[in-house]
């Protein structure tokens, strides 16, 4: 079998059938099958064989004929041995190609500074607290909580999701209407499988806007028509000229611009999609960053019959935990379960634990310190845009993980992108996430994972970045 998660080699399959005459003895048949495992990558550079009379033991041989197969592989270079530590695989396909002509040279040097949009603060994941919520639930969860898991979630965790959503975010949500899933784009792909067969064929999303959420409702089976989007969020006079009867919208903080629905639109929204028998899918992805006052309440607490809510713990926690909600429509609870017969929930102790983060009170605790922590980040970076790229305009609510700089025209993006690259700066350009070409030259700046030291050397490589973006190679 494959070598374990330890990278110990003590349960690989070896075949010690005597394929030639010449390798009739048991040591010379061992010092073979190790050979071929390790060259057929079984078991793999670094990995640790087992000691000698351990080895020994398990084929019923003696010790002598494990010690002589090892040292055979060490005088050949597979293996290398020192006196006080394992013994371990030295040989690889790559080490065992020769000069430096055989080396991978990357294309551009490892990422110095994350200016990239899409992650939390990976470095202040509660990982104490969690750890203490997973092992709460391990020492506690029942017996039955070992079996196969509801696909629609832990009963647990979709309470707890929705006594959350009502009270935190203004939602209409109640148990029976919450499914868990992995995330906003798998909680989006059984939603489109849902209205795919109520019939509903087209759907509308925000153009520019999250690519994923496009590609998983093609995914789906469903016709994508993108919408513009303007400083008070989609534009919802435009759906009435399309044929889409469902649309995708982030009304708290839209992504990438940055643009809150307003009020009025939010109304609109809601009214057609009553009048044309649709839904609204809110993607509420970072809702709970709101840095000039509290969080704007979910559209869903304004129509459940007609919102669908989407959520997640990626942009708040980890996208590591892949643990998101999705609340649906009472009337659609059925269609969705039998739009998804195969949709399998997250690890259900994952489930019990997050349930136990939030009623711990530790999901609030920890979105307060991380309130403080982006609004100060976010002062920061717009301070130092202003300082070092006074030609640039920054836009967009104080809210969310992102900002948008505006560059004055002609400003070639993609150049600048490239060039930061260089130098070890991630960048993305508003271009990424639109649908078509655009001739609005703009940057989309990410400022969840990266520290507050790192932030004035970052924005001084892209200054240098949209510079030389500008030069020319």
């Amino acid at each position: 079998m494959a070598v374990s998660q330890t990278n110990l080699a003590w349960a690989t399959l070896l075949d010690l059938a005597p394929a030639e005459p010449r390798r009739r003895r048991l040591h010379d048949r061992l010092a073979h099958a190790l050979r071929s495992a390790i060259r057929e990558g079984r078991l793999v550079e670094g990995a640790v064989v087992p000691p000698s009379r351990v080895l020994a033991e398990e084929l019923g041989c003696s010790r002598w004929a494990v010690t002589e197969a090892y040292g055979q592989l060490v005088a050949e270079g597979y293996l290398s041995a020192r006196v006080g530590s394992a013994t371990r695989v030295s040989w690889s396909p790559e080490t065992a190609a020769s000069g430096p002509a055989a080396r991978v040279v990357p294309a551009h040097p490892p990422v110095r500074y994350d200016l990239a949009p899409g992650l939390p603060d990976l470095r202040a994941f509660p990982r104490r607290r969690w750890a203490d919520a997973v092992r709460a639930v391990a020492g506690s969860a029942v017996h039955y909580d070992l079996g196969l898991p509801d696909p629609a979630g832990h009963a647990v965790l979709r309470t707890t999701v929705a006594e959350y959503l009502r009270r935190s975010r203004g939602a209409d949500a109640q148990a029976a209407t919450v499914s868990v899933c992995a995330g906003v784009t798998d909680g989006l792909v059984r939603t489109c499988r849902a209205l795919r067969a109520e019939g509903i064929t087209d759907l509308a999303v925000e153009d520019p806007g999250w690519g994923r959420l496009r590609a998983a409702a093609t995914s789906a089976g469903l016709r994508v028509h993108p919408v513009a989007v303007d400083q008070d969020g989609l534009r919802v006079e435009d759906l009435a000229q399309g044929p889409a009867r469902a649309v995708v919208v982030g009304a708290a903080h839209q992504f990438p611009t940055g643009a809150v629905l307003s009020p009025p639109r939010r109304s609109r929204l809601v009214r057609w999609a009553r009048e044309v028998g649709g839904f609204v899918i809110e993607d509420d992805y970072d809702a709970e960053f709101r840095y000039d006052h509290h969080p704007v309440a979910v559209m869903q607490g304004m129509d459940r019959n007609r919102v669908f809510l989407l959520g997640s713990v990626s942009k708040t926690l980890s996208p590591a935990l892949g643990l998101g909600w999705l609340v649906a429509p009472p009337a659609m609870a059925a269609a969705l379960r039998a739009a998804n017969p195969v949709a399998v929930a997250p690890p259900v102790l994952d489930q019990l634990a997050l349930a136990t983060f939030i009623e711990r009170g530790w999901y609030d605790a920890h979105l307060r310190a991380a309130r403080r922590r982006f609004r100060t980040r976010r002062d920061l970076l717009v301070r130092t845009l202003g300082a070092e790229v006074p030609e640039g305009r920054v836009a967009g609510t104080a809210a969310g993980l992102h900002v948008l700089l505006h560059l004055p025209d002609g400003t070639d993006t993609a150049a600048a992108v490239a060039a930061a690259a260089a130098t070890g700066l991630r960048l993305a350009t508003l271009a990424d996430y639109r649908s078509g070409q655009s001739a609005e030259p703009a940057l989309v700046l990410g400022y969840g994972n990266i520290a507050d030291p790192e932030i004035p050397p970052a924005v001084t490589l892209l200054r240098e970045a949209l510079r030389r973006g500008q030069s020319g190679p």
